[in-house]
């Protein structure tokens, strides 16, 4: 009977899973807004908590204050990233052109190391922009689906933003009455780690892509490749998208300075340059900035990223880290759940030894435990 009441819970726990996730799927794009909402108004909360507490203003005009300077932020950012983008748009011609003469110089060097002959691998008319267009009608309509999406997200997130802010106490409350058998303390605490962490994250972040962009700029002022500081910076803000967007960052330098240089080694060198970087983030520069506090370890990290992927697409993965490092806050404060938060979490050192340096460091012990006495 216990082993039927067993299964029955499991088994209803999984249906409950799978309309979880069914949901999370069909809703997107009305979750996804609201998620980036959140950790928005989570990254401008301390200058709406400035404003209020230490210049006296009412909560509308910090709120909207707030609003303000996350919207003049945004919009320099958007300006800096599309002027540059324009400019090599402007030069596309001359870039695909060089990039297309050496394409047919590599190609007709194989056929001659090859002795490939008169049967070319490729024709030159294959790579036209026409044919190319022509054959990905499908996913330049995706494109702009995916754009409209994004316009329409961009009136939204201010919207949600501004009465996360301004409704903070009534949300708060309706948390108090919605679970009524805790106490408003235990509430509050887990609500003050949920905020730690993001605030953690958010911040975090900042400063890794500050470093990392510096670092991938001067890689490239070495290189000699153009435009150092944004492609530098650009790649280091594609570390919103972890483990991919170091490599999406680091395609456009590479084809720039395999257009614009002599040597293809200096394409080679961006890759490196920009992996050598990447390494160093990984291992020192994220490590030491955010500490244990977004403690999330690799495993669950890659499978959250793959999961979210496959739920959100590219939204999905740069969401996929914050709220897996806040379900682990949930789940180590939820009775029954504890087991996942701890796998969720960093393993420590003991569980990366083996069973026999164990069992040593634990005579060691002993043995000195003995001798004292």
């Amino acid at each position: 009977m216990n082993t039927k009441n067993y299964f029955n819970n499991r088994g209803l726990s999984l249906l409950w899973l799978i309309a979880v996730v069914f949901i999370l799927y069909i809703l997107k794009p009305f979750i996804v807004p609201i998620l980036f909402a959140i950790i928005l108004s989570v990254m401008i909360f301390p200058i709406q908590r400035f404003l209020e507490k230490r210049w006296r203003c009412n909560r509308l005009f910090a709120t909207l204050t707030s609003l303000t300077t996350l919207f003049l932020l945004t919009a320099l950012l958007f300006f800096l990233v599309s002027s540059r983008l324009m400019y090599f748009m402007d030069n596309s011609e001359v870039y695909s052109q060089k990039l297309g003469e050496l394409f047919h110089k590599s190609i007709n060097s194989l056929e001659q190391t090859f002795n490939i002959g008169n049967n070319r691998l490729f024709s030159q008319g294959e790579f036209k922009a026409e044919n190319i267009i022509k054959d990905n009608l499908d996913k330049i309509g995706l494109v702009l689906f995916e754009s409209s999406s994004l316009l329409s997200d961009l009136v939204l997130i201010p919207i949600y933003i501004f009465f996360f802010l301004y409704y903070r106490a009534f949300f708060r409350t309706f948390i108090y009455k919605a679970f009524k058998s805790k106490s408003k303390s235990f509430i509050n605490n887990v609500l003050k780690k949920i905020y730690a962490i993001q605030q953690n994250y958010l911040l975090g972040l900042i400063k890794v892509i500050i470093i990392v962009g510096c670092l991938n700029s001067l890689g490239l002022l070495i290189l000699g490749v153009g435009n150092p500081f944004f492609f530098g910076f650009l790649a280091a803000f594609l570390l919103l998208i972890p483990y991919i967007g170091v490599i999406i960052g680091s395609l456009l330098p590479a084809i720039i300075a395999l257009a614009t240089k002599d040597s293809a080694w200096y394409a080679f060198g961006v890759i490196a340059v920009f992996g050598f970087i990447q390494f160093l983030e990984g291992n020192f520069i994220t490590p030491k900035i955010t500490g244990s506090k977004v403690s999330v370890n690799a495993f669950v990290a890659i499978t959250s990223l793959v999961l979210f992927s496959m739920l959100w697409g590219i939204t999905g993965m740069i969401l996929a880290l914050p709220i897996t490092a806040t379900l682990k806050i949930l789940f180590d404060n939820t009775p029954g759940y504890e087991a996942y938060g701890f796998l969720i979490g960093e393993p420590v050192d003991k569980h990366l030894q083996s069973r026999a340096r164990i069992r040593l460091k634990k005579w060691k012990r002993i043995r000195k435990a003995n001798n004292f006495v």
